[in-house]
């Protein structure tokens, strides 16, 4: 039984990793309170904190407090160039969202949108040890909005039972599948974070310190060679590491590719006979080029590497830096709000799988409460079990099938909906 959670857990928590990023946008993290009021944190899109403030818009409050935040977001909305609010999905969240709709209905030419966010494991992250090393400044409150990009995988509620397993054996699980999500999707040299960055093959804690402090200090990185600058990251670490760490916009195009700066030379020599410039790698104008290479053999032969080299770098220039989630479905981004008591039986909706159990699924449908999806609704085949319909981070269809106001429960069916 034991095992069994642990795989679920570990599958659940690889389709949450290998969900597509919303990259390249300044966020705002906004982590929902009552009384204390909600921790606000503004995120550039290298992941560096811009910004922290506390606004008090949800109960107990007063049309002048609710005012204030409002102007308070609209400000930093405006200083910092917000395009996307990330919510936390805790308590006032719904109350908060009402607050974010009514403010962007006042500022519609700024195209800003919202998304709710799983921040289970967030509370957990921002007393963590590795939240002080992060955040050393911030109290407790800061760090949580900051954080609601960076959560320790076993504290997000994408299991079942995860606090009665052994935790070193989840813990084992766990690490790898997170080490092997890293390692097939490489990570932004100028967005990681330590926390991640550890997990690239030769990167140690204090080295992946080390990058994040270098580029505080000096900027982004524009060259993968500049790695070597970084202190004790050394030649041995730089071969192991320098395929998986990505630079998009760099000096060399081939920085925002898997390619080896080893075969730098290689790829160039073969680009070249082939009529290609260097800069034809990111315009994207490489794709057939496997079918260029009429002979593999004689080709590696000519430029001094192994045919299987050859053929892993004509299959990177032909989509180079192509991120295997780009062919996930994407968050839902949405710009108005919906309650419990706006539901109705048979309203069809789309939704994000939150979680995947034994016995069903649950479905984010964007009211406060997620909807569940019990397996005996999720197709009209038989399946074992729900992994066999439904992934975390799945965008599906639902139908509400039953509301049940008291007990805030919401049941649905993808029956007929999801081909």
């Amino acid at each position: 039984a034991e095992d069994g959670a642990i795989q679920v857990f570990g599958k659940n928590l690889e389709q949450l990793l290998m969900q597509p990023p919303i990259a390249g946008k300044v966020v705002l993290g906004w982590d929902p309170a009552f009384r204390t009021g909600c921790k606000l944190a503004v995120v550039d899109a290298t992941g560096k904190v811009l910004d922290t403030t506390v606004v008090y818009p949800t109960a107990p409050t007063t049309e002048k407090k609710i005012r204030a935040a409002k102007d308070t977001v609209e400000g930093m909305i405006e200083k910092y160039g917000v395009s996307l609010i990330s919510v936390g999905n805790g308590t006032a969240c719904r109350e908060s969202e009402q607050v974010i709709v009514d403010m962007l209905k006042e500022i519609p030419e700024k195209k800003v949108q919202y998304v709710i966010t799983n921040e289970a494991g967030a509370s957990v992250y921002s007393a963590s040890k590795l939240a002080t090393e992060e955040f050393p400044n911030f109290d407790v409150g800061q760090r949580s909005a900051a954080s609601i990009a960076k959560i320790d995988p076993k504290s997000i509620g994408v299991g079942q039972y995860q606090h009665d397993m052994n935790q070193k054996k989840l813990d084992e699980a766990l690490s790898g599948v997170v080490e092997d999500s890293v390692n097939k999707v490489g990570v932004d040299l100028n967005t990681a974070s330590a926390s991640l960055l550890e997990y690239i093959s030769g990167i140690s804690k204090a080295i992946a310190k080390n990058i994040v402090a270098y580029r505080e200090e000096n900027g982004q990185f524009t060259d993968r060679k500049e790695l070597l600058k970084v202190a004790k990251l050394g030649p041995k670490a730089f071969e192991q590491c320098a395929g998986f760490m990505r630079i998009s916009g760099g000096k060399n195009p081939l920085d925002a590719t898997s390619v080896h700066p080893e075969s730098y030379e290689a790829a160039s020599a073969l680009l070249s006979k082939l009529g290609y410039k260097p800069n034809d790698v990111v315009a994207g104008n490489l794709l057939g080029l496997s079918l260029q290479v009429k002979d593999y053999k004689k080709m590696a032969a000519e430029l001094g590497i192994g045919e299987i080299t050859l053929r892993d770098i004509v299959k990177e220039l032909e989509k180079p830096a192509r991120d295997p989630r780009d062919d996930m479905p994407k968050p839902i981004l949405r710009s108005d709000v919906l309650e419990m008591k706006d539901l109705k039986e048979g309203m069809v909706l789309k939704g994000t799988v939150r979680n995947v159990i034994d016995f069903g699924a649950f479905v984010d449908i964007g009211v406060h409460q997620d909807g569940l999806v019990h397996i005996s609704e999720m197709t009209e085949r038989f399946i074992k079990h729900p992994l066999e319909a439904v992934s975390v981070g799945d965008i599906v269809d639902v139908r509400v099938i039953g509301v049940d106001m008291k007990k805030k429960r919401i049941s649905l069916s993808m029956k007929g909906l999801n081909k």
